[in-house]
């Protein structure tokens, strides 16, 4: 951290009059830090902020004053509990969950209730900021910091760099599935905040990173790696969630998909398997009883033993009239 604590806090606790600045600027950040460049010329932000309608402004000033003052409380807080977590997550995801679900209201582009049920807004950002931490762990310890809540960690290691030791593996691994299994838990709330959506553009905007999440979260659980290394979903993967994130519909089949995955890497020695088993079981009934069509029907064995038939019919008459033509 470049700026020193105090005045970190104290900036973070009134920017939300520092975007009605005209003007205003900051060049004191580090040079590695990755938000420099925007705080150099944050004064093309306020003149577009100022550009906005009250409605939107109000919005805007309104979350940027309670987010700002969360980030302070965490510049000298420890994520301990559970509760510091996810208030932690609220501050920094959670509340642009309820910002931009608020914009969604006012602009005319949702229903007035998308604006109003902010505990199902504050979970989609829980789940993609529980998510991104998970995840991280490795990157995160080695620059010496730890957002997982020392209430989970520290059953299973002594200090932060234990997590994510070799010789601490098998504790480090049921950490992990025990911070995966925090994640799912909000899997209901985000399928039912997708479902008051209506317009087509709001819904892929809040649907793709959602359906990136599951498939994260579900490439995290009892992956080793993640303790190694920053692991990501394909790039290909990746392109074929989005196209898929179009209506609720196929979104449904996406986490369908993803929890009968999960449901095969969810070993009965897992120490977290009945609660991981719960939540897939309930989450694929859920979605069928609302699926058009019901549950989705997974044809993968079907497709293999199709294509092996035809590898194996096309070498046999490939064989075949090679012989004869041998014989002529």
């Amino acid at each position: 951290m470049t700026i020193p604590g105090a005045k970190k806090r104290r900036l973070l606790e009134t920017f939300h009059e520092v975007i009605y600045q005209k003007g205003w600027t900051f060049s004191e950040s580090g040079p590695d830090e990755k938000d420099a460049i925007l705080l150099v010329e944050f004064d093309v932000v306020i003149t577009e902020f100022l550009l906005l309608s009250a409605e939107y402004r109000e919005v805007i000033a309104d979350i940027t004053k309670r987010m700002g003052a969360g980030m302070a409380k965490y510049t000298h807080t420890r994520v301990e509990t559970l509760d510091d977590y996810n208030e932690y997550c609220h501050y920094v995801a959670g509340l642009v969950g309820h910002g931009l679900s608020r914009l969604f209201a006012v602009s005319g582009l949702e229903d007035s209730s998308v604006g109003k049920r902010l505990e199902l807004a504050n979970s989609m950002g829980l789940f993609l900021q529980k998510t991104n931490i998970t995840r991280d762990i490795n990157e995160d310890v080695l620059d010496g910091r730890c957002f997982w809540p020392k209430t989970i960690w520290s059953a299973y290691a002594d200090n932060e760099d234990d997590l994510i030791s070799k010789r601490n593996r098998e504790n480090g691994m049921r950490a992990l599935n025990e911070m995966c299994l925090n994640v799912l838990a909000h899997i209901p709330d985000v399928m039912e905040y997708l479902s008051q959506i209506k317009e087509p553009s709001v819904f892929r905007f809040c649907a793709i990173p959602q359906v990136m999440a599951v498939a994260t979260i579900v490439l995290c659980f009892d992956n080793a790696n993640v303790l190694d290394d920053n692991v990501k979903i394909r790039k290909g993967e990746a392109l074929k969630l989005i196209s898929q994130a179009t209506t609720l519909d196929s979104v449904k089949r996406v986490f369908y998909r993803y929890m009968v995955d999960l449901e095969k890497k969810n070993h009965p020695d897992n120490h977290v398997y009945e609660q991981v088993r719960k939540i897939t079981q309930k989450t694929k009934n859920d979605i069928a009883a609302t699926l058009k069509g019901g549950a989705p029907v997974d044809f993968t064995m079907e497709y293999l033993a199709i294509a092996l038939f035809l590898v194996t019919a096309f070498f046999f008459f490939y064989s075949y009239s090679q012989s004869k033509q041998e014989l002529v």
